[in-house]
C-alpha cells in the first residue's frame, strides 16, 4: 500500500469524498480552498488509494510546543466504511508514525470526539493512549450564525 500526499487540486478534490464522512459540514465547493490555507500554515494531506479510489485519508502537521516537544498532530484521520477493518486505516497511521519518527518528533498526537467509541478502540489497539481531555469555547458572538462543531 502506498501512501501519497495530496499536492494537485485533482488529488485534494478526490479526498473529499472520504473527508466528508469525518468533516460532513464542510462544503464541497469550499473544500480545496480550506485544503489550501491550511497548507500555508503547514497542513498536509495524504491518502490512500484502492483501484483508483481514495478509501483513506489523513490530515495532519508539524508542531513544538514546551509540553510536547516536537510532534506531529493529526487532524483528520478517516477511512471509507466499506474498507474499514482492512488494514487501510492501521497502514496510513503507522505511515504517520514512521514520518514522525523521521522528522524527528518526539510523540504523535490526535483529539478524537467523545462519541467515535469506534475510533478509539481502534487507536488503543494502535499503541495509542488517551492522556487528557480536550476544551473549548467558541468566541464568536452568539449571532455570528456560525455554529462550532465538536473536533471529532
Amino acid at each position: 500500500m502506498l501512501v501519497e500526499f495530496a499536492e494537485t487540486e485533482a488529488k485534494i478534490k478526490a479526498c473529499y469524498q472520504v473527508m466528508q464522512h469525518l468533516r460532513p459540514h464542510i462544503k464541497e465547493e469550499e473544500f480545496v480552498a480550506r485544503i489550501r490555507r491550511q497548507e500555508k500554515l503547514g497542513y498536509r494531506l495524504a491518502y490512500l488509494e484502492v483501484s483508483s479510489r481514495v478509501i483513506a485519508v489523513a490530515g495532519f502537521r508539524f508542531g513544538e510546543n514546551l509540553a510536547w516537544g516536537r510532534f506531529l498532530y493529526v487532524d483528520d484521520l478517516v477511512t471509507l466504511a466499506d474498507f474499514r477493518s482492512q488494514g487501510f486505516g492501521a497502514h496510513l497511521l503507522s505511515w504517520l508514525r514512521d514520518l514522525a519518527v523521521r522528522e524527528g518528533c518526539a510523540q504523535l498526537h490526535l483529539d478524537s470526539g467523545t462519541q467515535r467509541k469506534d475510533a478509539h478502540r481502534f487507536y488503543e489497539r494502535e499503541g495509542l493512549t488517551v492522556t487528557g481531555l480536550h476544551f473549548v469555547v467558541d468566541t464568536r458572538p452568539a449571532d455570528s450564525g456560525v455554529e462550532i462543531k465538536p473536533r471529532s
